[in-house]
């Protein structure tokens, strides 16, 4: 099959088109990188500041459009594929429906459905917007409600579900918010990791426990990486020999990820029930993860046996608990690195996930 695969979320296009192309299928990822991240792409489509900045990076696409004709699967990341307003997308989104065979938009994160349904119908009992029937009112929050709710963006979103031909949701919290509305055309399929192959054998633990928690600029209430912080830095005082606190803000990804390798657990997302595409990667690695690992996430997955994931509540007291169980029981953490590596290569291994798109891209 030929794809295209417009935009880039942590990392998710690119590996995937690896394993896509590992099964002999042409692929081409036009992306800005996601940003800062900086991710691998074939087209680049980053952004330079200011309107100078749109209106190059319009013409750009202008020129790229007849190239993008004739494909059998084009992929959306999300509904705002491009760093340009909802009004120029939508053009973009028809000429792009009218030229090719397959459209396929993915639910991986903020959008429409995101913000609406969890603020309604509040499928989850916490999210980004909610702690159960309390809506959160954090700057962010707010932010991100007035983004989407009743704006071109959310009509664009609103508009490109209805008329697609598939929604991909990962993870199981947008799948919960698409399934309910799209039930025949959503599908859930895991988040693509790429094995890493020289990675060195687990070693038996030894104190303190190194623990990296990264911190998003601006972001940190709104994530619970403050909360999180807070009960870390707390254990901590209460017990210096066992704990070791890596804090790492605002550096680029590769330097990120270099931090992150000498670490034995992370702390990631404290209003997630599943592990995202940063704490798997960390999970690839034998890292443990201190977050989202609530029972839907391994129910959807089909999962009875692996538990890896130290699932926290969405507050102070049960980050603090469970951190503080970890560091005085550490005959836990080797069994933890070592299912962590399983559960990845079990469910998220790129070309097992990979074929699972190839199968939905093939149904008619």
């Amino acid at each position: 099959m030929k794809i295209l695969l417009l935009g880039e979320y942590s990392n998710v296009h690119n590996t995937l088109a690896q394993g896509l192309r590992q099964l002999g299928h042409e692929v081409t990822v036009a992306s800005n990188g996601d940003f800062w991240k900086d991710y691998p792409r074939d087209i680049d489509l980053a952004r330079t500041p200011g309107k100078l900045g749109g209106i190059r990076l319009m013409a750009k696409v202008l020129c790229q459009l007849p190239h993008w004709r004739g494909y059998d699967v084009v992929q959306l990341i999300n509904p705002m594929f491009l760093e340009l307003k909802a009004e120029r997308i939508r053009p973009v989104y028809r000429y792009l429906r009218r030229h090719n065979k397959k459209m396929v938009l993915c639910a991986l994160g903020m959008d429409y459905y995101w913000v609406h349904e969890n603020i309604t119908r509040k499928p989850l009992r916490y999210s980004d917007f909610n702690i159960g029937e309390q809506l959160r009112t954090d700057p962010v929050a707010l932010r991100d409600r007035d983004d989407w709710l009743d704006t071109p963006k959310g009509r664009l979103n609103q508009l490109i579900a209805n008329d697609c031909d598939a929604i991909v949701a990962t993870p199981y919290e947008n799948y919960a918010c698409y399934q309910p509305l799209f039930p025949e055309k959503t599908t859930f399929i895991p988040f693509p990791i790429k094995p890493i192959t020289n990675l060195s054998p687990l070693t038996p633990h030894s104190s303190p426990l190194k623990l990296f928690i990264g911190i998003s600029r601006g972001r940190s209430a709104y994530k619970g990486t403050d909360i999180m912080l807070r009960a870390a830095e707390d254990v901590q005082r209460q017990h210096p020999d066992l704990l070791e606190i890596i804090k790492v803000e605002g550096v680029p990804f590769e330097e990120y990820q270099r931090l992150m390798d000498n670490s034995d657990a992370i702390m990631d997302q404290l209003y997630s029930y599943t592990p995202a595409m940063n704490a798997l990667l960390a999970m690839s690695k034998g890292i443990i993860v201190i977050g989202g690992g609530e029972e839907e996430n391994y129910e959807i997955l089909n999962e009875k046996e692996l538990r890896p994931i130290v699932n926290v509540q969405p507050n102070y007291e049960s980050v603090r608990h469970e951190l503080e169980l970890l560091v005085l029981h550490p005959e836990r953490i080797a069994t933890l690195k070592r299912q962590s590596q399983e559960y990845v290569l079990r469910h998220h291994d790129y070309l097992k996930v990979a074929r699972q798109y190839e199968q939905l891209y093939s149904e008619e």
